[in-house]
């Protein structure tokens, strides 16, 4: 389950940064924050003490939420 925590993790924050430096998308900024949090709930070192009262569930959760909301995103909105 670490490693799952870590690849994510590393995925979300160099596709955020990836998003901050070009904003190839009119949504990207939104994108990239999304990304950004995505890293934050997915490392597993920080939430080893379960700071805050999240558990692993919600923190799977909140990634699952993230992720499939990244269509949304993308979409043009015309």
């Amino acid at each position: 389950m670490a490693i799952i925590g870590w690849i994510l993790s590393f995925t979300g924050l160099f596709g955020g940064l990836a998003l901050r430096q070009d904003m190839p998308v009119g949504g990207s900024a939104a994108l990239s924050t999304m990304l950004l949090i995505l890293a934050v709930l997915a490392c597993p070192p920080l939430w080893r003490s379960r700071p805050l009262g999240i558990s692993r569930g919600q923190r799977v959760v909140g990634a699952m939420i993230l992720l499939l909301s990244v269509p949304l995103m993308v979409l043009p909105s015309t």
